[in-house]
């Protein structure tokens, strides 16, 4: 190891020193190489095993990793959606002296997938609908807390389920400036036609790669984002006037924002002068209402749509047991450890790095939706949960990272396009022939 390498970390993991700096990552050995799908980068980007976790690392200038591991921290700071930082190292080697490129290193994000991964044969047309929907979510949030990108793209993006939709994660923060206010709409407009075009051409390469089913179109998609962004956009931002004595107005407006995932940290409310007229407009929006209330209820740490759905699910069973007078904590923790932990917990060892609890949990509220459709009665939630381990959990593949057995390579199955059956049963697979991720 050169004995000029420098590390700059928060926290530094030992296990650092113990990687191959004073070689080139394209060369690093497959011992220290764990095999991920990853997006399309301009920069070499390879994962590897630290210290019994996966950690992303990319090759790059010094001045570049400082920079963007700066930016992380920054963004980790404001509660916005990215990647974990972990250190920059400079500094480096080989054996005959020569210098090699800095490396900016960022924790791997746990059930996460690049976008091209999300399918293997084909992207149908509603896949790619939420997929933008969720960039459309992240970039309102970055561009709230004042972060104009620079290079929107699927690529630069990792994708997380979330109760039938997904969460957007920013991966690559290369070309991203942080300003201390809100964006101006001109910085916001040119995010959103870099953003555009991007997508536009990713869909389009798959598309080239015979990867896109027939009738989905690149351009409608790119456009679906613009216009998704500018209907959530306006939702948080808009000034709203009405009538003095139609103030429930106010309480609507918040109503609204919370649907959305959204809290209102302060409001500015005016009065016209003659008292007719009141203006509303929101200063500050957090997102994350529904995993705040949760996490304040039961704990649980989950997705904003997850937690959307276990929430409802707590509420059912609040009026199911007749505790709607009762402390709502109490009934939290009650449906907590009778629900959610008896079905969390029903799972084997073997099939728990599949999916996220909070996602194994809303896919069996679903399964006992489509069992009970196709039986015509209301099914034993036992049953419905031995149904959903044999029949569907134990023919997806591990959505957690894996981290044996180490090589360069991975293979990826090709699988049907069939959804599921009308009749609304879940159809048993054969773990060879069908992926989970051409299901999504």
């Amino acid at each position: 190891m050169s004995e000029s390498l420098s590390i700059t970390a928060s926290a530094v993991d030992p296990g650092l020193l113990q990687l191959p700096w004073s070689t080139g990552l394209g060369e690093w050995p497959s011992n220290h190489i764990v095999a991920l799908p990853k997006g399309i980068s301009r920069h070499l980007v390879r994962f590897a095993n630290l210290s019994g976790r996966v950690v992303a690392i990319k090759e790059t200038t010094e001045e570049m990793a400082r920079r963007e591991y700066d930016m992380l921290g920054n963004l980790d700071r404001l509660a916005a959606p990215c990647v974990d930082r972990i250190a920059v190292i400079a500094g480096r080697t080989d054996a005959s002296g020569r210098p090699l490129p800095a490396a900016l290193v960022t924790a791997h994000l746990k059930f996460s997938l690049p976008y091209r991964a999300l399918f293997t044969q084909v992207l149908r047309p509603h896949t790619a609908t939420r997929l933008v929907d969720a960039l459309a979510v992240l970039l309102v949030r970055l561009h709230n807390v004042g972060f104009y990108w620079g290079d929107v793209s699927l690529s630069n993006t990792l994708f997380r389920r979330d109760a039938g939709e997904f969460a957007a994660y920013l991966v690559d923060a290369e070309t991203g400036e942080l300003h201390g206010h809100r964006l101006s709409p001109g910085q916001r407009a040119h995010d959103l036609d870099i953003a555009r075009t991007n997508i536009a051409g990713e869909i389009m390469d798959l598309e080239a790669g015979g990867r896109l089913e027939g009738g989905v179109d690149a351009i409608a998609i790119a456009d679906g984002l613009v216009s998704s962004y500018h209907s959530l956009w306006g939702a948080l931002t808009d000034k709203e006037s009405f009538a003095v004595d139609e103030s429930w107005r106010i309480t609507e407006r918040v109503h609204r924002l919370n649907a959305l995932g959204f809290d209102i940290g302060e409001m500015s409310i005016r009065t016209a002068s003659d008292g007719t007229q009141v203006s509303i407009q929101p200063k500050v929006v957090d997102a994350g209402h529904h995993q705040r209330r949760l996490l304040r209820l039961t704990g649980l740490d989950v997705e904003e749509n997850q937690a959307r759905r276990l929430l409802n699910d707590l509420d059912e069973f609040r009026a199911r047991v007749s505790r709607l007078g009762a402390d709502e904590e109490m009934v939290a923790h009650e449906w907590l450890t009778r629900v959610f932990e008896p079905i969390v917990m029903a799972i084997p060892w073997d099939l728990r790095a599949k999916l996220e609890p909070a996602e194994v949990f809303h896919q069996v509220l679903e399964h006992r939706w489509y069992m009970s459709q196709a039986r015509g009665r209301s099914v034993p939630l036992a049953e419905v949960v031995s149904s959903y381990i044999d029949d569907v959990l134990r023919h997806r593949r591990d959505e957690a990272t894996v981290m044996g057995p180490p090589t360069d390579t991975m293979s990826l199955a090709t699988v049907s396009d069939a959804d599921a059956p009308a009749t609304g049963e879940v159809p048993t697979t054969d773990t060879d022939s069908v992926d989970w991720r051409d299901l999504v």
